[in-house]
């Protein structure tokens, strides 16, 4: 048997029918006022239908951690019927429901937060081009917001989930908190790589606590290896981050990669993959979620000696029937480019279908008219 069709189990107990993970991607479709759509629950039920954990896209903790318009929250308990929804249509077939939490702080696009004015660890903005410079967060809103995503937990155990990701990556307010470019700060939250890390620290105490008593209940963090600004978090600094997520006792890793097979992105003369380097660090202490353009059965396979768990992303937006084709061996007939006559077919909500058509270079496209 494939290794990618194998169960795994997790320590707490909870188990996985495959080793397969929908990785979490945003689609801007969800209602204006935060509330998630019949277009998600349709796009969810098409692609979580034969993976063994869904990891939905990114819902903000609070109304200025909002990083993207229509994007559904998991702020208030108003959200919890929806989420409920959404929780069931991911589990419907068997897969275990994931609620990715965030909160974008310098990131969030100013006409979406209270007073267009976004928010961070310190007043930096972010390195590219017409970025707003955020306002620093006073100590009491720093704290606010670590209890902040304490209640997402709560709500997302009501709404039904199985657990909840901790999204420390991809330069949002976590891993603004922890990178030397975005924090300067002089108060308990800053100063040198391990102050750095409290932040991290005291919002995974948090859903920790808002987790006791609830049954097997899986909790994940995820990260970026490196960044590129100046100074910028380093291989060297993820390696202390991984240690201290490691005595944290979480339930998985999961490190956010555009290609699983990519180097360091602030040194070419580093030969190993970040992936290799991870693993080691980790060293089978805690499982490990792997990403990044692995297209096909070949590559899953490969990558799955490295790691515990493989998420698709992309690939399961092009072939949503991806490991099924794999299980009847039809491993030739799987798409790898989107075919652009399919939308409707594929039930790729709108927004997401804009974003994949006019975002050069994001996805593969079939080389053919539009009928």
């Amino acid at each position: 048997m494939k290794r990618m069709l194998q169960p795994f189990q997790f320590k707490n107990g909870v188990e996985l029918h495959n080793r397969l993970v929908l990785a979490p991607m945003t689609h801007y479709s969800s209602e204006p006022t935060g509330e998630v759509s019949e277009h998600e629950l349709a796009y969810y039920r098409k692609r979580a239908k034969n993976v063994g954990l869904a990891i939905t896209a990114c819902a903000y903790v609070t109304e200025d951690g909002k990083g993207f318009p229509n994007a559904f929250g998991v702020n208030d308990d108003k959200f919890i019927p929806g989420l409920r929804q959404l929780a069931e249509s991911l589990r419907a077939e068997g897969a275990k429901a994931i609620l990715q939490i965030f909160h974008a702080g310098r990131m969030s696009p100013p006409e979406l937060v209270p007073n267009e004015q976004p928010v961070s660890a310190s007043a930096i903005a972010p390195v590219r081009e017409g970025a707003a410079t955020p306002r620093a967060l006073e100590t009491e809103e720093v704290e606010a917001i670590i209890e902040a995503f304490g209640e997402a937990t709560r709500r997302a155990i009501e709404a039904g989930f199985d657990g909840v990701e901790i999204h420390g990556a991809n330069t949002y307010l976590i891993q603004q908190f922890f990178s030397p470019h975005s924090n300067r700060r002089d108060d308990r939250f800053g100063g040198d790589v391990n102050a750095r890390l409290t932040f991290p620290r005291e919002v995974i105490r948090s859903v920790k606590r808002a987790a006791e008593g609830a049954d097997n209940f899986l909790i994940g963090y995820r990260f970026s290896p490196e960044e590129v600004e100046e100074p910028g978090i380093t291989l060297d600094d993820t390696d202390v981050l991984i240690d201290m997520l490691l005595e944290e006792n979480l339930d998985y890793l999961h490190a956010s990669l555009w290609n699983f097979n990519i180097g360091s992105i602030r040194n070419e003369n580093v030969t190993e993959r970040s992936i290799d380097r991870i693993a080691k660090r980790i060293n089978g202490a805690v499982p490990l979620i792997g990403v990044g353009q692995l297209q096909r059965p070949g590559q899953v396979e490969d990558a799955l000696n490295v790691i515990d768990l493989a998420a698709l992303g992309r690939e399961l937006i092009i072939d949503p029937d991806w490991l099924e084709k794999v299980k009847d061996g039809r491993e030739d007939e799987i798409e790898t480019e989107l075919d652009l006559n399919k939308q409707a077919e594929l039930a790729v909500p709108a927004p997401l279908w804009n974003a994949i058509t006019t975002r050069a270079g994001w996805f593969p496209i079939k080389d053919q008219a539009v009928k």
